[in-house]
């Protein structure tokens, strides 16, 4: 019975060891490594990765993140991830809207108008503050009423007659009770007609705030086009930003065609096009794939152009993407609008934001640690490592921010994470192994012993 005892406690130990050496993880194991700075009120750290750090990654999905402090033991963390591609998150409203007229002459100033309204707030007639003479009136622009929708406004779809083709640019400002007015930035329409198709563009992005009216006041009224339709689509709760990357090189393989190499596989969502020379007109078909061995994927279209109108230009170089993970793009245009030229263009692409929460444990400084092909996923999920965890939450917790920037330095290290030998880990194996034997040794003297006399 001793005996028997004896190999189980040294089968429990093989095992913890066993345990031990293949879980453990330090800094070192991880290719780059970036030094983090916190502020706030802790725990709980929050950080937004930037694409930088991300790019620094050999896992598309961010399994080998990490994150030790000054002993070098691993954090707990959590990753949030939000996309704006999640249907159950949108809802698309369709909404009122009343023209503003005013004097024809009067084109410095917003139009004065007055407003009648029920309880809820919700337009019911709006007319000039004063009485205008037959044409000596001019359409300004339109008041929409957003007054029913409680969430954040991500964006305006339009719809107009079709006696008004060509560019409509506008301003956009919103307003909780009509007398105190944000700007919103500006919004463009399009309706052409190229070689025998109709090209249109119907969506302007909104800031993603919350706001009962909106005022769109033309640029030209004397062409302001009568709308036939408004929408406004809303998002229940905000996704995390987009993050631009830097210019990122292309190549033309033949006439009319343009392709770029990602720095790794990336979940992107918008495209921005270089367009250098005035006065291009391009309509254009965006493929992708994840490599070379894989057929190309449509990915999204539109037309693209740079043009001067009075005096300005007037230009559409963004194209959206449905956020599916990609490596390689190709761009297709249709030459019969003039083309892009023969070198390719450069891009910027977006993809959405990263934030990381972690919980600091032991005494900092804390290091950001990334880079490593083999390592499983170690994140929790944000109701596990915050208790009662809610939403709101997250903008109480302490704030961490990658010291120096976005400059990214990969560790100067012998190990090797993409795949080749790590000497490291190889080493507590044969320490492993060699305990193992050890071990073996001496269960099989213990089972040599003849039985005690009882």
């Amino acid at each position: 019975m001793s005996q028997k005892l004896n190999l189980v406690w040294l089968g429990l130990v093989a095992m913890g060891m066993a345990i031990t050496v293949s879980a453990q993880e330090a800094p070192a194991d991880f290719a780059t490594h970036v030094p983090l700075s916190v502020s706030g009120e802790g725990p709980w750290y929050r950080l937004e990765l930037p694409l930088a750090v991300q790019l620094s990654a050999r896992q598309a999905d961010l399994s080998d993140v990490r994150v030790f402090n000054a002993a070098g033991e691993p954090q707990a963390y959590a990753l949030s991830q939000g996309s704006t591609q999640a249907d159950d998150n949108r809802t698309l409203t369709d909404v009122k809207w009343f023209p503003l007229y005013d004097s024809a002459d009067a084109t410095g100033h917003a139009p004065s108008v007055r407003v009648q309204s029920n309880a809820n707030g919700t337009l019911v007639q709006v007319q000039p503050s004063t009485e205008l003479e037959v044409g000596e009136e001019a359409l300004r622009g339109w008041l929409l009423d957003a007054s029913a929708i409680k969430a954040p406004l991500q964006q305006l779809i339009l719809d107009w007659t079709s006696e008004r083709d060509g560019f409509q640019r506008f301003s956009i400002e919103a307003s909780d009770d009509l007398q105190h007015w944000q700007s919103w930035g500006e919004g463009q329409l399009a309706r052409l007609t190229f070689a025998d198709e109709r090209v249109e563009q119907h969506e302007v992005s909104l800031p993603g705030q919350s706001a009962r009216y909106l005022r769109l006041l033309w640029d030209t009224p004397q062409s302001a086009p009568i709308l036939t339709s408004a929408q406004l689509q809303s998002v229940r709760s905000l996704p995390l930003p987009l993050v631009w990357s830097h210019a990122l090189a292309g190549s033309s393989p033949k006439a009319g065609e343009y392709t770029w190499q990602l720095p790794r596989l990336l979940s992107v969502e918008r495209l921005q096009i270089e367009l250098s020379q005035a006065n291009s007109l391009a309509p254009v078909i965006l493929s992708g794939r994840r490599d070379s061995s894989l057929p190309w994927q449509p990915l999204s279209s539109g037309l693209l152009y740079r043009l001067n109108q009075n005096g300005e230009d007037v230009v559409q170089n963004e194209l959206q993407l449905p956020g599916q993970a990609v490596q390689q793009l190709k761009l297709t245009v249709d030459e019969r609008g003039g083309g892009l030229g023969a070198e390719a263009p450069t891009v910027k692409f977006a993809v959405r934001a990263t934030q990381l929460v972690f919980l600091a444990r032991g005494a900092g400084p804390y290091t950001l640690a990334l880079g490593n092909a083999t390592v499983k996923a170690a994140s929790l999920p944000l109701s596990t490592l915050i208790p009662d965890y809610v939403p709101a939450k997250l903008a109480t917790l302490g704030q961490a921010s990658v010291d120096g920037g976005e400059q990214v330095a990969p560790m100067e290290s012998t190990v090797s994470v993409s795949g080749g030998t790590n000497w490291k880990k190889f080493g507590l194996w044969a320490v492993l192994l060699l305990s193992v034997l050890f071990l073996a040794a001496m269960a099989f003297s213990l089972l040599r012993q003849p039985p005690a006399d009882t």
